[in-house]
């Protein structure tokens, strides 16, 4: 059977009115246009879905009047049920599992029921596990969300970034990378860079293996938003980049294949892979906020994913109205273990043999940025790894650089000494120092280019983001390194209700907020504020 390329289907569109009428429980739902019928179930912050129609038969669901939960409905064909907080049928029990719907909010909090087809490409072609060798499948961490992955006699790279900041000079690499890792990167025969983001596609990493291997295999994802966008630009000289449709098995050798899937958020820009190796797989979600719309395969060998959180810096540079430093500090909390407990329940809801927190080791390193980094605390690995045991019995791994996990070992024992084996006793685990001088000086000069010396490019940056008719006023304050106001620098307001630019707040009663920001990302920390505002 051939495999053909993941689509996806807007079934249904909610207003945010009709998304904020949404009850607890069970809400029966019809698109007037096709006359198509659908199933939702909220349970506070979680919603599933599906199409109203029973898999046995075809007939329609309704409520279930002998049901107390509020969580099954009835077949009015067979009088079958379907718990839809599972998706399970409980009457006859065991017999069928309805399929889901892909639930996602737009930028406006309305919400969309999506159908990906096929919804799980990964089981086209199944392959059973075979047998592995000792040492046959090894996977070594490198730094943050780089892992070198030895798979028989192929080695395969996930997103390297192994040297220079991320995100202008925001972040810088919390650990020390093992002394060859760009030996390592030039010995690999595939790279796959999950999106755009600089932690992921690091062009002063990918610079220095463009001057030992230019022609090297990379692959990325068919999104909207190119990965290698900027490409051109950046005079990084790649010529074997590789660009794969979603849901399609790329065959590497009779052993070894590889797919790549959409996020469900940001099917746009991000994408996470499955790589299978004599039929066993291991699942990388990387930053995806809801990889493949939430469908992921069960019982993997190994799953990867990120886990730190604190990735945009909101609300760090933001103060005025409610962002006190106590709310600031209560938001991030809260945020941290939102994300904590929804990595924890989407591992135990998919049982990995394995378990790896990674993607989130970086450090706001920079001395401007001292108040960020003691500010925007992020999340503990360990924390999670503990909260994962309590609940299931996944095993975990926190990598530390140049430490390796012998997969055919940890399945078979993961007792056994030698199934990670550490980095040599005395070897530099976290990095101390960092090269600051070489990108300031690129950065600087990007501050004085000739845009910034027109205010008009401000109301053009405005009026081509086109967010409008909201009752917000923000007043946007150019500062030094230390977010001291620069002396001539921008000091504006923006009413975002008609988009204009007063010079005084209006009389109304509105929202208002300041954000502080350097000259080096002026424009980002607009973007952002419109993305939160949003």
């Amino acid at each position: 059977m051939g495999s053909i390329e993941q689509t996806t289907e807007v079934l249904l569109c909610l207003s945010p009115g009709e998304a904020a009428d949404l009850k607890e429980g069970i809400n029966f739902l019809r698109n007037k246009k096709t006359g198509k019928d659908f199933i939702l179930y909220k349970s506070k912050n979680r919603m599933r879905a599906c199409k109203n129609v029973c898999k046995h038969q075809g007939g329609l669901f309704i409520k279930d009047i002998e049901d107390l939960d509020g969580r099954s409905v009835r077949c009015t064909k067979h009088n079958w049920r379907l718990d839809v907080s599972t998706m399970k049928n409980v009457n006859p029990p065991g017999s069928f599992c309805q399929d889901e719907l892909v639930v996602e909010m737009d930028e406006d909090n309305g919400l969309l029921l999506l159908e990906l087809n096929p919804p799980n490409p990964w089981d086209s072609e199944p392959r059973s596990p075979e047998h592995l060798a000792f040492g046959e499948v090894q996977i070594t961490y490198l730094t943050h969300a780089c892992m070198d992955l030895k798979l028989g006699d192929k080695r395969m790279v996930f997103d390297p970034w192994l040297t220079g900041p991320a995100f202008a000079r925001g972040w810088w690499l919390l650990h020390e990378p093992p002394s060859d890792w760009l030996e390592r990167l030039c010995q690999a025969d595939l790279i796959y860079i999950s999106h755009m983001h600089s932690d992921h596609l690091s062009y002063p990493t990918l610079k220095e293996l463009a001057g030992r291997r230019p022609d090297i295999p990379i692959y990325v994802g068919n999104t909207e938003r190119p990965v290698f966008w900027n490409l051109n630009q950046s005079g990084v000289q790649l010529t074997n980049i590789n660009i794969v449709p979603f849901g399609i098995w790329q065959q590497v050798d009779k052993n070894l294949r590889f797919m790549i899937l959409m996020d469900g958020v940001h099917p746009e820009m991000d994408t996470c892979i499955i790589v299978e190796y004599k039929g066993h797989k291991i699942l990388n979600t990387v930053d995806c906020t809801r990889p493949n719309g939430g469908r992921l395969p069960e019982k993997v060998a190994l799953m990867m994913s990120d886990f730190a959180g604190g990735a945009s810096g909101f609300p760090m540079t933001f103060s005025g109205g409610k962002f006190t430093e106590e709310w600031k500090a209560q938001f991030i909390k809260a945020e941290r273990k939102k994300l904590l407990n929804y990595k924890a329940r989407l591992v135990k809801d998919l049982q990995p043999r394995i378990y790896c927190p990674f993607a989130g080791y970086f450090v706001e390193s920079h001395p401007s940025d001292k108040y960020i980094k003691e500010t925007n605390i992020k999340n503990d690995p360990n924390e999670l790894n503990n909260l994962i045991k309590k609940n299931s019995d996944v095993v975990t791994w926190t990598p530390r650089p140049g430490a390796t996990l012998d997969l055919s070992r940890m399945l078979k024992d993961p007792t056994d000494s030698k199934g990670i084996i550490e980095p040599p006793e005395g070897t530099k685990i976290y990095k101390d120092s960092w090269d600051f001088e070489p990108y300031l000086n690129i950065l600087n000069a990007a501050v004085g280019d000739e845009i910034f010396l027109h205010s008009s490019w401000i109301k053009e940056y405005f009026t081509w983001a086109g967010f409008k008719d909201y009752n917000l006023v923000v007043r946007m304050i150019e500062t030094d390194e230390d977010f001291s106001p620069f002396p001539g620098g921008y000091d504006y307001l923006v009413d975002f209700l008609d988009l204009s630019f007063p010079k005084e707040r209006p009389s109304r009663e509105h929202p208002y907020e300041e954000l502080s920001v350097s000259p080096r990302c002026m424009a980002t920390a607009v973007h952002l504020l419109l993305l939160q505002s949003g």
